[in-house]
């Protein structure tokens, strides 16, 4: 049954996009247009030229307040909010505690990208940050999918961040006897999907109080929420409230924001410093044996989510016009924020895996929970206030980028005029900044976590992506001015074709087992709670039944996933319990198409890592953005397919309003024509 809901949820999205190619074909040959046009590019000697103007004149000027330690402060603010507080915990859980060496590759590859950044940052210091990028680097039409791409970095980022906020805000009002009801604290998907696998999982004979926490939360949500029919009253209004709040500060002025957000990092900075004074006292080495439990792939399998916890050093970007000396400030800034962020990743990682054993920190609120767990009721409670302004900082950065990217794109006529519109006194891009407000505000009482999470990352690793590929792009083109820094060249003519003959014989000899089942595509057994929630009614009693015969001892346990359960210690063992289930294959394995599709990301992956090595052969490409472009590339293959799809569902709604609005609107073709 669920897999039948998932090849028609393909099937209309598969017929989605060829409406969309179809609309674009149309558009296309309707206005008969060159096709060299998409590509015309802005030059940096432009662009600074118009930033001049905008100075001398006063007209869209934004204010200039920040300094590098601004700028460092605010990277922070971004970077330290969800990793440390939330993040950090199920990575621990699967990597152990060498899941250090992830925060130290994440790190790496965002440091390749930050070097990108900065380079661009340099050389061109206005606010739009990938997209000026890239308006330079390859032309309106790549820049103008790449601006619609940072939407959900900005605004859908900040969904994300404003649902987590919501839910440690509603967390400390409960640890003050403070409770909300559920429908007003938790958004609508996650209440109606955890209502439909609560509802699966109590038909399997699990009780309520054996659901996850989760569960049941959004069990008691679904069935207290106000109705109107058969539509549930559930939505966050926490969320709405630190939006509005947040929306509003920014409005109000760089300054202003400047200074709440340096009191905010001075805040949590002091609270992680202080974790980590107390809880290296009660470290026990013995929890760090052994260092890696469940191997390299143990440790990778966080990949995606400890990359979120990176998500933000690139905002800054954004203030490049309100910086006081953009060509040094803005590098110095990103590089000292992501040294600074690692380091006390690192550390607290070391210190949470020492004083707890790495399994049981497969939590939400990691760095409460084991406080907790050593009755120290005090510092958990400091910790959940730290939580919600590190949340805070996070919401304000994010909210100060997107609308300073609209700004730049409305300046380029890309977008409404109005977008553009500088506030006169606040010298804050206002009508962007209000718009920005409802983008956000209005899905975060609906949208789930998960997706928002996954969304925001494909598109902030696609932006990284196009940044480093903007420099290898402009490093042999003489005409550019540089600005003051400058990406140490090392020729990767051959150091990445000896790297990728190192992972081919990795995969082969090593990792053998994984590669072939990669490569043959051979069928993967479902987990128990995959086969337990796909099952109707009738066919969870004929399960239930079956393994009560198999096994009387189970009689006495009427919760079905838990009876699966104990099988999936030995992998052989489960395998032959599923296959001996009398029930349809496909709920019992992923297989065929349902199978490769998952692993569609990979091979886009495999098949450009193959052609950037040509391109690095050929062109003598430098060393640092191309790591950069290929990490990011990566960890964009390690997402899943649906992400991918929507992502470029996303990509094609974006193209559709290109040529419909902002093409004939753009300033480079009003100065073309004639």
């Amino acid at each position: 049954m669920g897999h039948s809901i998932y090849k028609k949820h393909f099937l209309l999205l598969f017929g989605f996009l060829l409406y969309i190619c179809f609309a674009l074909n149309r558009t296309l040959s309707s206005n008969t247009m060159a096709f060299i046009d998409l590509f015309r590019k802005k030059t940096v000697q432009d662009i600074l030229k118009q930033v001049e103007k905008n100075e001398a004149d006063g007209h869209n000027a934004l204010g200039k307040h920040l300094t590098t330690r601004d700028l460092t402060a605010f990277g922070i603010a971004a970077i330290v909010g969800a990793g440390i507080f939330s993040t950090i915990g199920k990575a621990s859980a699967d990597g152990g505690p060498a899941v250090i060496f992830l925060f130290l590759f994440t790190a790496l590859a965002c440091g390749f990208a930050a070097f990108a950044y900065a380079e661009f940052a340099s050389m061109v210091p206005v606010s739009g940050s990938a997209y000026t990028y890239s308006y330079v680097a390859f032309g309106e039409i790549i820049a103008w999918i790449i601006g619609w791409a940072l939407i959900m970095e900005y605004a859908i980022g900040n969904i994300t961040v404003a649902i987590s906020w919501s839910d440690y805000f509603t967390g400390l009002l409960g640890s003050m006897n403070i409770h909300l009801p559920e429908y007003i604290q938790m958004d609508y998907l996650t209440a109606s999907n955890g209502f439909k696998d609560a509802t699966a999982l109590m038909q399997g004979g699990k009780s309520y109080e054996n659901l996850s926490a989760g569960l049941q939360s959004a069990y008691t949500a679904w069935t207290t929420a106000p109705t109107l029919g058969s539509f549930h009253f559930v939505a966050d209004l926490p969320a709405l409230f630190i939006i509005i709040l947040i929306t509003a500060l920014v409005y109000r002025g760089m300054k202003e924001s400047r200074n709440a957000s340096n009191l905010m990092v001075v805040v949590k900075l002091c609270i992680i410093l202080l974790v980590i004074a107390v809880g290296v006292f009660y470290v026990d080495t013995a929890n760090w044996h052994p260092f890696a439990p469940n191997g390299v792939s143990g440790v990778l399998k966080g990949v995606s989510a400890v990359f979120f916890a990176y998500i933000g050093f690139d905002a800054i970007s954004t203030t490049a016009e309100e910086c006081k000396n953009p060509q040094r400030d803005l590098p110095r800034g990103m590089m000292w924020a992501i040294i600074i962020c690692t380091i006390l990743y690192v550390v607290i990682a070391l210190v949470l895996t020492g004083m707890v054993n790495y399994a049981d920190l497969n939590v939400g609120d990691p760095l409460a929970f084991v406080f907790d767990k050593l009755n120290l009721k005090w510092m958990s409670g400091i910790i959940a206030v730290s939580a919600v302004v590190a949340m805070a900082s996070v919401l304000l950065v994010f909210q100060m980028g997107q609308p300073r990217i609209w700004m730049s794109m409305s300046r380029d006529g890309l977008l409404p005029k109005r977008f553009s519109k500088v506030h006169p006194k606040f010298k804050t891009p206002s009508y962007a900044t209000i718009v920005t407000g409802f983008v956000v505000a209005v899905p975060a009482l609906f949208l789930n976590l998960t997706m928002v999470t996954d969304l925001c990352s494909i598109g902030t690793l696609f932006a990284f992506v196009l940044v480093c590929a903007g420099v290898l792009v402009l490093q042999n083109q003489p005409n550019i001015p540089r600005g003051k820094f400058k990406t140490l060249y090392i020729n990767s003519k051959y150091i990445v074709p000896v790297l990728m003959l190192a992972g081919l014989s990795f995969a082969f000899t090593y990792n053998k087992q994984a590669t072939m089942a990669f490569l043959t595509n051979e069928k993967q057994v479902n987990t128990p709670e995959d086969i337990v929630t796909s099952l109707d009614q009738t066919q969870t009693k004929i399960v239930y039944e079956f393994l009560i015969f198999k096994n009387e001892k189970d009689a006495v346990n009427s919760d079905l996933e838990a009876i699966l359960s104990q099988y999936n210690a030995d992998e052989a063992t489960y395998k032959s319990v599923v296959d001996s289930l009398p029930i349809d294959e496909n709920l019992k394995y992923q297989s065929g198409f349902n199978l490769f599709k998952h692993k569609i990301p990979m091979w886009i992956f495999l098949i450009v890592l193959i052609g950037l090595t040509i391109w690095a052969f050929r062109q003598n490409l430098s060393l640092i953005p191309l790591l950069g472009l290929i990490s990011c590339l990566y960890m964009m293959a390690e997402l899943s397919v649906w992400n991918w799809i929507y992502f470029t569902c996303w990509l094609l709604i974006g193209l559709v309003i290109y040529f419909g609005f902002s093409r004939k609107n753009s300033k480079l073709n009003r100065s073309e024509a004639p």
